[in-house]
């Protein structure tokens, strides 16, 4: 399903002498699962018209089926999957969770409505069907063997419109700290209904920019597919043009400002079909993005110009992701809890969402007993930063769960967390590095001086939390770490640190 039922994570520029048009020979499906829908719509249509042609020819008025008011659509009729909640659009606001059936706000974990299962079929992988574990399938990219029973911890991403439900194993709460962390992240973690609203946008808007660069592929990435969404998560788009480096301060600017006219064109018009965008704006960062507002499914959108490293990080996070199942929860929880204490905003000087998930990683690496290992060190094939694109997202398949001897709850692990950056991580001297599993010295390159914060991108080597460039922000930052620690080392509950009934009514 994800993207085009043939691209996500799997960019497709291959080796230069297999280029052959290559694009030229990709017809541009609908994915299975939107098609499935699109039937449903026409198979509809099609029963009203005949049963009204029937009414008018018999002249029984009273037969005419029933019109039902009909949801807001792109220009070409594609229908939003609305199994879970309503997706009209309400002015400038995501919609209310109080629209949301109870029963789905407090799913467990192995529901076919949850995240785990719709990332299931999102990455096309031919030559799988319905395997719980895809490792123990030969892999023409790695040639490791591994133990068929250990590996497929990370789910696969596949095409089935409607996969069987997979269970997830949990980690047991006993503890009233350890049970209001996984309380919030089932009722918190993305849901298949959010997932499916972002791949429609996707696919819209790929065929849209592909009238102005027909060689382009968009892809979806970040927090909607490495494992770490949540039901109020942007979407991040990747707009892949071409196989070579794209000048991020002169060519990809000229891109997006060209992908931004198109959108207030032909997009936002009210006049036109495909009035679906509201708001696209060009953000001229570092990284240049377009941040735009999709109406059919009211979320928001970072759509950048091949900066293609965060589709690597995408199959790295979700590898991290899966093959531990406390990682998840701390994550969602640690999240939520930043953006509570507006340190979460890296527009605003504070911490960006994947610098906290790489924070986590790197304290669940560094711990007497470690709960995660380095990916990139014991599987350098796997997650090694040339691979060609549109192999990266099978990495995962081939990595079995990690078995640490740490029986720490989650709980125990949250305390610990705020204390690690509380009083133990030294911030002046040295960086996070989830690539080394461990606190390494500072580099002593420009990019590094007079930084409060450095976190290292796992595979380009930059800083990730450069957003922190004031001392204020800094020293807000590092007083909520060494608060929440003491309060949470006190009282054992997440409640004075981040309200929970709040926080899962906001999402």
């Amino acid at each position: 399903m994800f993207p085009n039922s043939s691209n996500l994570g799997r960019p497709p520029f291959l080796p230069k002498q297999q280029h052959n048009n290559f694009f030229n020979e990709l017809p541009l499906n609908i994915p299975p699962t939107l098609l499935s829908h699109q039937q449903i719509v026409d198979a509809r249509f099609n029963f009203q018209n005949a049963a009204l042609s029937r009414a008018i020819l018999s002249g029984n008025l009273s037969t005419i089926p029933a019109v039902s008011p009909q949801p807001l659509t792109y220009g070409n009729g594609s229908p939003v999957p609305t199994s879970a909640a309503p997706t009209l659009f309400r002015g400038r606001k995501r919609l209310s969770e109080q629209n949301v059936p109870y029963d789905v706000k407090r799913q467990r974990f192995h529901s076919p409505h949850c995240e785990s299962t719709l990332v299931n079929q999102t990455v096309p992988l031919p030559e799988e069907r319905r395997y719980s574990f895809p490792g123990s399938i030969p892999s023409p990219v790695f040639h490791a063997h591994y133990i068929p029973d250990l590996t497929g911890c990370v789910p696969p991403l596949r095409d089935a419109p409607f996969p069987d439900p997979i269970e997830t194993t949990l980690p047991v709460a006993k503890d009233k700290l350890s049970q209001q962390v996984l309380e919030l992240f089932q009722a918190c973690q993305q849901q298949t209904c959010d997932l499916n609203k972002k791949e429609l946008c996707r696919t819209e808007l790929q065929k849209e920019i592909q009238r102005i660069f027909p060689q382009s592929r968009l892809f979806l990435v970040g927090s909607s597919l490495n494992g770490f969404g949540t039901r109020s998560s942007d979407g991040d788009l990747c707009l892949v043009v071409k196989e070579e480096p794209v000048n991020q301060k002169t060519e990809a600017r000229h891109i997006l400002s060209l992908v931004q006219k198109l959108f207030c064109t032909k997009l936002c018009k009210s006049q036109t079909t495909a009035n679906y965008i509201e708001r696209p704006q060009l953000i001229r960062a570092k990284v240049p993005i377009v941040k735009f507002r999709d109406k059919v499914s009211c979320v928001e959108f970072d759509l950048n110009v091949n900066n293609v490293v965060g589709i690597r990080n995408t199959f790295l996070l979700r590898t991290y992701a899966y093959i531990e199942n406390r990682v998840r929860p701390l994550v969602l929880v640690i999240k939520k809890w930043a953006s509570f204490h507006d340190i979460n905003d890296a527009s605003r000087g504070t911490l960006s969402s994947y610098s906290l998930v790489l924070m986590v990683l790197h304290y669940l690496q560094t711990l007497p007993e470690p709960i995660l290992p380095s990916l990139q060190k014991i599987y350098p094939e796997s997650f090694n930063p040339t691979m060609q694109l549109h192999l990266v997202h099978q990495a995962p398949r081939t990595v079995p769960p990690y078995l640490s001897k740490n029986g720490s709850t989650l709980g125990e692990l949250l305390v610990g967390f705020f204390k690690y950056y509380a009083t133990e991580f030294d911030w002046s001297r040295q960086m996070i590095s989830v690539r080394e599993a461990k606190a390494i010295p500072r580099p002593d390159g420009i990019e590094w001086r007079n930084k409060f914060i450095c976190v290292e991108e796992p595979f380009d080597g930059t800083n990730t939390a450069r957003a922190v460039h004031e001392k204020q922000k800094f020293d807000i930052i590092k007083d909520e770490f060494l608060k929440s620690w003491q309060r949470l080392r006190d009282k054992r509950d997440l409640n004075c640190i981040l309200p929970v009934r709040p926080t899962i009514q906001k999402r």
